[in-house]
């Protein structure tokens, strides 16, 4: 399929999904639409295991596109619930790797932390400036950035809309590291591959039991983690995976 404002590529058993708005990536419906459709292209490939995510060297996304919003008024946006389309990125069942370089502002931080994992390159830095334009973040960035680095610096940057660079980012746990910007497609891929090597069944799991502790109580975490833990007893691939392990070889997983 093509895409005005996306470049899709891919690296089996990789999806790789560039940004593709000049200049600044600005997300409008358009984009979104896109970016929702090439995900569930890459959620039903079964050559594709992981999808890495990502934008220019100079910018990830700069944020939600203003020249959009700004005309739309609080009864238009609240009965065609106009952010629900953005949720479909966090509900992609594939791991997503957010390949972060440049400016991820706003919807572009948001979109960042709907992803599974942040690689950032040394350039990037992260903000949530929607308080400078009167308004708040609506996609999760109170909610996601919370939860990520914790009330206190959440609550300056979402008051403020102060920046945060990608070795403050890294040391508050929004990001796993940060890499020169140069390697930074390379590592995220790398990345993906380690994953695709797994039990995709497995991965989707572990995933869904990540998200349970990122989601829920602690108490309910646990007991969606112990369901799933049972549910892999189900899999042909955990049976090979404890059989390589006693049997001192690399595991051949079949999928299953």
């Amino acid at each position: 399929m093509a895409y005005e404002h996306l470049l899709v590529d891919s690296r089996d058993p990789v999806g790789v999904i560039t940004l593709n708005r000049p200049k600044v990536n600005a997300l409008n419906g358009q984009i979104i639409d896109e970016l929702n459709d090439a995900l569930a292209a890459f959620d039903e490939d079964p050559d594709i295991a992981a999808v890495v995510l990502t934008g220019s060297d100079r910018v990830f996304a700069a944020g939600a596109d203003i020249a959009e919003m700004e005309p739309k008024d609080f009864a238009e946006v609240q009965q065609s619930d106009f952010i629900r389309p953005w949720q479909r990125v966090a509900e992609t069942r594939k791991p997503i790797i957010a390949a972060v370089a440049g400016h991820a502002l706003g919807g572009g931080c948001e979109l960042a932390m709907m992803c599974d994992i942040i690689i950032a390159a040394d350039n990037a830095k992260f903000g949530q400036p929607e308080i400078n334009i009167g308004t708040i973040p609506g996609a999760g960035g109170t909610q996601r950035l919370t939860r990520a680095i914790g009330k206190s610096k959440s609550m300056e940057m979402v008051l403020t809309g102060h920046m945060m660079d990608a070795h403050a980012a890294e040391r508050a746990n929004l990001v796993a590291r940060v890499v020169p910007v140069a390697d930074l497609l390379d590592e995220a891929i790398k990345l993906a591959n380690a994953i695709a090597e797994k039990s995709q069944p497995v991965v989707a799991m572990a995933k869904d039991a990540v998200n349970a502790a990122y989601e829920t109580t602690l108490s309910e975490g646990i007991r969606a983690e112990r369901r799933l833990f049972y549910a892999t007893f189900a899999t042909d691939d955990r049976k090979e995976g404890m059989q390589a392990f006693l049997e001192k070889r690399t595991p051949t997983f079949n999928q299953r």
